[in-house]
């Protein structure tokens, strides 16, 4: 028996399991369908030129089905002759729109349509679509403003199909943000740049430190690190420290942003002044007058938290007007004192819904940030309130994320968080995630959302009467480099699919895309504070409802 078992062993030793594809880069853990966890050296060889770990995701058919529904969803319109010349490209000075029947009859709750013919750099009419345009209606006097609903005809014509609202001159305001050869260079980007946003890692051990470059997706045949996550399977990689041990790892921060991304010809899309976010103008009349109706309509409210329910609501006198739900204005501190008392407010996501941790700690005098030596901007936050029983608190999404560095220990998953709270009536959970996953393909936001969409389930099976926000993306100022990274384009991508995947489930929606498009000030990451105040209104409605 001791010679069979010295056989058996040296056979194993000379002779290993094959268990895994020339596709495969094993690592620290990984999960099989089964849920089974295994354990193997953290160092490895990527096998994979570059090695993507979205690609590897081992699908149900549901799921399967699920992401090539909401990729066809997305499907940008290609160009029919490929590449064309600049010159050829949508030039917004010599494009312009007309308002269909200006001098017509209009009351509150019609419908006004605005035809946009698009040209190029000659003059000439554009054959095809594929323009990214937005697209708004607003009274300056009154503070009003809401969204348009825009259709490609496929012909290089557009229309946009606007709700009118409020009563007075309404007037309509149309903006190319990238014309379709930009798009198209934007789509090549995500495709096969995703590494253009790269990350690092600091690994330590007594005095010696080492940085390397970490990302979803590492080329080369160097060893990494597998830092995959056991639980979601959410895959992140870095190179390996040539001395120090992937265990070592302290920290994550932003690397920086690759360059020279584009050719000469391609670089022609992407002006400030002159394709980028520029307005295109009326050929002739470019306001209507909307008269009241004369009776009040008592079913104007649209479906319940529907996402997809355009516009989703309005300003008037720069407060949010939802069709959706109804809201209450939150403007003393009081009254947000005496909603969120006796409650936990957990705030996941990015920089945008930071913002909210930051509104509420500065607005609301009772509620005092506990110092948890945490990096400035980065966090984890935590703020309390002892006399009411109010306790908010802020964390970063995990990886990808740009911020300036984080600790390891720190990087935390949304779903894994999620999967941590009891929930109850009196636990609120507000979520954001878009901005740092502009730069990959959406095979990698779709594995997020779907994790976390999981997680979510979950946590209402066990605590139904859990209260979860959902704040959507918003719009910003763009310029030749932002574009390339973090274009409006992209966010809308990414916010289509969200909305997708989270409707019909009981989460509620603050629409901060068409609170921040609908609204007067110039486009910003961060939005101003008036209109986080609004977004925090929405939010607050939803914690303490009107009884109507």
């Amino acid at each position: 028996l001791f010679i069979v078992f010295n056989l058996i062993a040296i056979s194993g030793n000379l002779f290993p399991p094959q268990h895994l594809d020339d596709d495969t880069v094993s690592g620290s853990n990984w999960i099989t369908e089964n849920n089974l966890q295994y354990s193997l050296s953290q160092t490895t060889k990527t096998t994979r030129k570059p090695y993507c770990g979205y690609k590897q995701q081992n699908l149900s058919k549901r799921e399967q089905a699920e992401q090539e529904s909401l990729l066809a969803a997305i499907q940008w319109p290609k160009p029919p002759d490929g590449r064309n010349a600049f010159v050829e490209s949508t030039d917004p000075a010599h494009s312009d729109f007309v308002i269909v029947k200006p001098s017509g009859f209009f009351k509150v709750g019609d419908q006004l349509e605005v035809l946009v013919h698009m040209k190029d750099f000659q003059g000439k009419p554009k054959q095809h679509g594929g323009d990214y345009l937005q697209a708004r209606i607003h009274s300056p006097l009154l503070k009003a403003g809401a969204t348009g609903r825009i259709v490609d005809c496929h012909n290089g014509l557009y229309k946009v199909f606007f709700t009118l609202l409020w009563p007075g001159e309404v007037k309509v305001s149309v903006s190319l943000v990238h014309p379709s050869e930009a798009v198209q260079v934007l789509l090549r980007l995500r495709e096969e740049r995703p590494d253009r946003v790269y990350f690092k890692s600091s690994f330590k051990s007594g005095r010696y430190s080492e940085t390397t470059e970490c990302n979803i997706c590492l080329s080369g045949d160097l060893p990494v690190c597998n830092f995959t996550d056991l639980y979601t399977g959410e895959p992140w990689f870095c190179y390996k420290p040539r001395k120090l041990s992937c265990a070592s790892r302290i920290s994550h921060a932003k690397g920086g942003y690759q360059k020279g991304l584009l050719t000469q010809e391609e670089s022609l899309f992407f002006q400030s002044d002159v394709n980028i976010k520029r307005p295109i103008l009326s050929s002739g009349p470019d306001s209507v007058i909307v008269k009241p109706k004369t009776f009040t309509d008592s079913g104007s409210m649209d479906r319940a938290d529907d996402p997809t329910v355009s516009p989703s609501g309005y300003y008037y006198e720069d407060q949010w007007r939802s069709r959706t739900h109804w809201i209450h204005h939150f403007n003393k501190s009081d009254d947000i004192t005496k909603c969120l008392q006796g409650k936990v407010i957990h705030l996941f996501g990015d920089s945008t819904i930071r913002q909210w941790f930051e509104y509420l700690t500065a607005f609301v005098p009772d509620l005092v940030e506990f110092n948890l030596g945490s990096p400035k901007n980065v966090g984890p936050f935590m703020s309390v309130d002892l006399k009411h029983n109010i306790l908010l608190k802020f964390r970063c999404h995990g990886p990808p994320i740009r911020f300036s560095t984080v600790f390891s220990s720190e990087l935390h998953y949304i779903a894994n968080e999620l999967n941590g709270i009891v929930g109850g009536r009196n636990t609120v959970i507000a979520i954001t995630i878009w901005s740092h996953f502009s730069t990959f393909p959406v095979e990698v936001y779709i594995r997020r959302l779907r994790n976390i969409r999981r997680s979510i389930i979950q946590l209402l099976d066990r605590s139904p009467k859990t209260l979860i926000i959902i704040r959507t993306a918003n719009v910003q100022e763009l310029g030749p480099e932002v574009s390339l990274f973090n274009s409006d384009w992209y966010s809308f991508q990414l916010d289509s699919v969200m909305r997708k995947m989270f409707s019909g489930i009981a989460v509620h929606f603050v629409d901060a895309w068409e609170m921040s498009l609908a609204h007067y000030l110039p486009h910003n990451l961060h939005p101003k504070e008036v209109i986080v105040k609004n977004q925090i209104d929405a939010f607050l409605s939803y914690v303490c409802p009107l009884q109507t």
